[in-house]
């Protein structure tokens, strides 16, 4: 790793049924590996996750898979990782891959990818962390989530404060530029 950081990213172990989530999972792993940033990621070979990996090993980035044994033949687990580690349960995978990361990004995903993304987001509401959340809103993908997370501030069932603990990019190119401030 050229500069020691490592960028989480959370997404679907499968594709979704527009192109354009191939394609931004496939430009985010090739953008990792030109900045010199490891994949923290869940170890799968299908779907997006398999996508992001095989494109920042293609251009000679490090990756690190996590993933739980009971998920380790559904999910596929790809054989050529830089580092795998499997853990007991969901719960291990996630906190094992937050902490080997200095940034979450969130690619388009199910009901997996909300779970990280809130429970990363809560650890940061109650102050356990201050790592950059990031959603990458591929053709405008996380526009409810996002509404969602008004929703709950405006309802006041939240402070201000975590809307601004997630950033949000339309394009890898301008989440390659956040990550570049966070990271820097």
């Amino acid at each position: 790793m050229e500069n020691g950081n490592s960028v989480c990213v959370f997404c679907g172990a499968r594709s979704g049924v527009l192109p354009a989530y191939r394609h931004a999972a496939r430009q985010l792993g090739t953008a990792l590996a030109a900045e010199g940033w490891r994949l923290v990621y869940g170890a799968g070979d299908i779907g997006l996750m398999g996508t992001v990996a095989s494109a920042a090993q293609e251009a000679g980035g490090e990756t690190f898979g996590v993933i739980p044994s009971h998920l380790a033949t559904r999910e596929l687990i790809k054989p050529d990782l830089g580092r795998l580690v499997v853990t007991d349960n969901m719960h291990e995978r996630k906190m094992l891959m937050f902490r080997n990361s200095q940034a979450v990004v969130v690619l388009p995903g199910g009901a997996g990818s909300l779970d990280e993304f809130f429970e990363v987001l809560t650890w940061r509401q109650l102050g356990l962390h201050s790592k950059p959340i990031h959603l990458m809103n591929t053709e405008g993908y996380w526009d409810r989530l996002i509404q969602l997370v008004e929703h709950v501030i405006a309802e006041g069932f939240a402070d201000r404060s975590l809307r601004r603990y997630v950033s949000v990019a339309d394009s890898v190119p301008d989440l390659i530029a956040q990550l570049r401030r966070d990271l820097s």
